[in-house]
């Protein structure tokens, strides 16, 4: 997920983006600012520290952190979409317009910060059609309009009806050297997991259609992302060994870490890329790039699950993050 020059710079940055990525915002801004003590110009922990800030709603200090970057470092795109995406979330519609549109001109390529432009684009539009009918419920040409910018908006994923059109998305955390010279690659986006076409599985050089217990491991590695990202709980939980047991937590304290965690988010959004597949018996190793997304956090890292059959289903026994 993180660039760097260096095998130890980049352990230190993947390790606080792992600890944001577990729901851990404030152990990871106290890790970033220890770090940032003995390396205050690291351009990959100022933007951390940016990400940090957000996931605790400390939206002022992360605005002050990602507009020094961006005065610092003016070549870098995601800075400027993060701040469009705070900026949003405060209801500063013209700032955010004016640092997506900063961020375009630095990347005419990245592709986040012009759908985010569209994105605010659509939001300020129902909100005047809205006030239009507000002050003339007869209005017949504002009503259709409406309607067509909602439908526009419900593309982006599920949404009850009636709800107001999605925030801006943040952007990936950015791959950086230790001083930029140029505008940073944009990662690839991965295709949404239930538009993606079948790959090879693990072994290379096999092209062979996947086997029948290929496709349902797939098919419940895919319906977990769905529910996580449904917020489904009950489906969610499912997916799991009924022992499952992660960071030294009973099955029970896990469930309420999860439970917490998900259910303390707006929106969540969970794309797969890039698998491999093993079997073995009636045990499976899945690795995919997994993009995760959820209010103003963005990661896009690697992921392993080990899965095993229990009556028929294939479950998760254990996961991993940069394996």
């Amino acid at each position: 997920m993180l660039a760097s020059v260096g095998p130890v710079r980049a352990d230190e940055a993947d390790e606080v983006a792992q600890l944001l990525q577990s729901g851990r915002a404030v152990e990871a801004l106290r890790l970033v600012d220890q770090r940032l003590a003995k390396r205050p110009d690291d351009v990959q922990l100022r933007f951390l520290r940016g990400v940090a800030l957000a996931e605790q709603n400390r939206a002022s200090e992360a605005i002050a952190v990602f507009n020094k970057l961006v005065q610092d470092h003016p070549e870098l795109p995601e800075p400027y979409n993060n701040l469009a995406v705070l900026y949003a979330n405060q209801g500063q519609f013209d700032r955010a317009r004016s640092a997506l549109e900063t961020a375009i001109r630095t990347n005419p390529s990245y592709a986040t910060a012009h759908e985010n432009l569209g994105d605010l684009y659509a939001k300020l539009a129902s909100q005047a059609y809205s006030k239009a009918l507000q002050l003339d419920a007869g209005n017949a040409r504002a009503a259709p309009k409406l309607a067509m910018i909602r439908e526009l908006i419900s593309l982006k994923g599920p949404q009850a009806p009636g709800a107001a059109p999605r925030d801006p998305e943040v952007a990936p955390v950015p791959s950086v050297a230790a001083t930029p010279a140029a505008p940073v690659a944009l990662p690839a986006q991965p295709a949404i997991i239930s538009a993606e076409a079948d790959k090879p599985v693990s072994g290379g050089a096999t092209t062979a259609p996947a086997s029948e217990a290929q496709t349902e491991v797939r098919r419940a590695v895919e319906a977990w992302a769905e529910a996580w990202s449904r917020k489904d709980l009950k489906a969610y939980f499912a997916a799991y060994t009924p022992d499952y047991a992660a960071d030294g937590m009973k099955r029970a304290a896990w469930e309420d870490s999860r439970r917490e965690r998900i259910t303390s988010k707006k929106t969540i959004r969970v794309s797969l890329d890039d698998w491999r597949i093993d079997i073995r018996g009636k045990q499976a190793t899945v690795s995919f790039r997994q993009d995760y997304r959820a209010d103003t956090f963005s990661a896009n890292s690697r992921k392993t699950l080990k899965l095993v059959q229990q009556g028929g289903q294939w479950r998760i026994e254990r996961e991993s993050t940069g394996s």
